[in-house]
């Protein structure tokens, strides 16, 4: 995280150097008068206090510069730092930074602006403490046919087809592929829009040799250490399956669905298309050869795999680790390419693994309307996305200002191809509420390394998750957050 801030501010400060000038022109070309009134905007985040730095960095420095009449106060639903001074006691409850955002949202000198993830933004919407965007888009002429579909239309789904907030960044996923071992194998390259069972089946065509030597086709990460359960999980997202009802009372796992998942990644477990977790307890090649690899642990840089869903900033990996071919014996550049994640076909087009940076709405309450708007405005302009868009982590919402890095040819609209897997905060709610639910998760992880091993058939362990879960979500009901007797098995799956 160090590295990345660190990354983050320098692309800033030197890009700031370079481009703020012709910003700032286009600004002062487009005022009629210059504005001196001295004003306060009001920032409200989720979390923060104490060192603000990141944030002014990343959202609003330029904003500041070229509008030095206003000030930027950023307004800490919950202070941070408090946790650094006073241990919280066993069983208190902690505050739901959700709820802490609404009072401030409500209360006395509210804040403007308000900066939420993706998944809160659809709680906010429906308490009506948001401002439409819509009206201002308009009288503006703010042209959103610019913006990356995947953004804009994610964010106005969230609030039946109305606008409620912005995003000028935002990360996603992809599915990586080496070209050479497709080539090797005689299989065609990837496309755009496969669907699971298409990347499946191409992997049983790359898939080779044994042992150390084996080659598999696909993994679910890039890295040795998967788990398999959560593969299950990653899988699964897009339909949008859930292990308990929207009360956290009754189990919702014993059905066909459920079934036809855990029998899915069971099956490609069998067939050993993934690649398996490394044992511990073992050496690895490398420290058999007593020589240093830098790929050891990265399943498709080391050529183990043909293809593997990673984000976007592994990206740098790839062009890092094709620089220094030549310092790594044995290591051949990677010749590679991205097309979308795979998708279900009972949710075509959905799968982005989208994280919208920056989700900024205005406080309904908002004492300063106007200047909430211009910032917002601001920094989901052109001009701004032209400067971001030379971010190492992010991509920018305006289209035509993501490209691929370094003179490469990819294909990077694989990034932004799919919607955004539909928000599911009520369970994000529920998690908050009561925490000790991330027991019936392992239960049910219990419960998949089971039949793994070969020890019960799906559906047998899918009727004991369900029942077992049942006495589960009855016991937290009436412990929501605090200790539990027992406890509830997650010993590591290897094979």
């Amino acid at each position: 995280m160090n590295l990345n801030k660190r990354l983050r501010k320098s692309i800033v400060i030197g890009l700031a150097l370079s481009l703020v000038l012709p910003v700032l022109a286009a600004c002062n070309n487009n005022s009629e008068a210059k504005d001196t009134e001295q004003r306060v905007l009001r920032i409200a985040t989720m979390w923060g206090g104490g060192d603000d730095t990141w944030l002014r960095q990343q959202f609003t420095e330029i904003f500041e510069y070229t509008n030095p009449n206003i000030e930027i106060e950023f307004v800490p639903a919950i202070e941070q730092s408090m946790y650094g001074y006073d241990q919280p006691k066993q069983g208190e409850k902690q505050p739901d930074p959700v709820e802490e955002m609404k009072k401030k949202l409500t209360g006395p000198n509210p804040p403007d602006v308000v900066m939420l993830d993706y998944g809160q933004l659809s709680t906010f919407i429906d308490d009506n403490l948001l401002t439409p965007l819509d009206p201002m888009l308009t009288d503006d002429k703010f042209d959103t046919s610019v913006l990356v579909p995947a953004v804009y239309e994610g964010l106005k789904k969230l609030g039946d087809d109305k606008l409620y907030a912005l995003a000028p960044t935002f990360s996603s996923s992809a599915l990586f592929y080496n070209k050479a071992m497709f080539q090797e194998a005689g299989v065609e390259l990837p496309k755009d829009g496969l669907t699971w069972d298409d990347v499946f089946n191409l992997a049983r065509q790359l898939k080779s040799g044994e042992g150390e030597n084996a080659k598999y086709g696909f993994s679910f990460n890039s890295y040795s250490g998967s788990d398999p359960f959560y593969d299950t999980i990653q899988y699964s997202a897009p339909l949008q399956l859930s292990m308990f009802d929207d009360k956290g009372e009754k189990m919702t796992v014993d059905t066909d669905k459920w079934e036809q998942v855990w029998s899915t990644i069971v099956g490609i477990n069998n067939e050993k298309l993934l690649p398996v977790m490394d044992d511990p307890s073992k050496p690895r090649p490398m420290e058999k050869a007593g020589s240093y690899n830098p790929f050891q642990g990265d399943n498709f840089l080391s050529g183990k795999v043909g293809m593997t869903i990673a984000h976007y900033g592994y990206i740098n990996q790839l062009i890092d680790a094709n620089k220094n071919a030549e310092k790594v014996e044995g290591f051949k550049p990677v010749d590679w390419d991205v097309v979308t994640v795979p998708v279900h076909p009972e949710a075509p087009g959905i799968g982005g693994n989208i994280w919208m940076n920056g989700v900024m709405g205005i406080n309904a309450k908002a004492q300063n309307l106007k200047d909430a708007w211009a910032f917002i405005k601001f920094i989901n302009s052109e001009d701004w996305a032209r400067l971001k868009s030379r971010s190492s982590y992010d991509l920018v919402s305006h289209v035509k200002y993501n490209k691929p890095k370094e003179g490469l040819q990819y294909n990077i609209e694989a990034f932004y191809k799919l919607s955004p897997i539909p928000n599911q905060d009520n369970m994000s709610k529920l998690y908050q509420k009561m925490p000790n639910l991330h027991r019936v998760q392992e239960l049910g992880r219990t419960k998949f390394q089971e039949v793994l091993k070969g020890k019960k058939k799906v559906r047998e362990a899918l009727k004991e998750w369900d029942t077992e879960g049942n006495a589960l979500l009855a016991e937290i009901k009436k412990n929501p957050n605090g200790p539990m007797e027992g406890g509830v098995g997650g010993e590591v799956y290897t094979k």
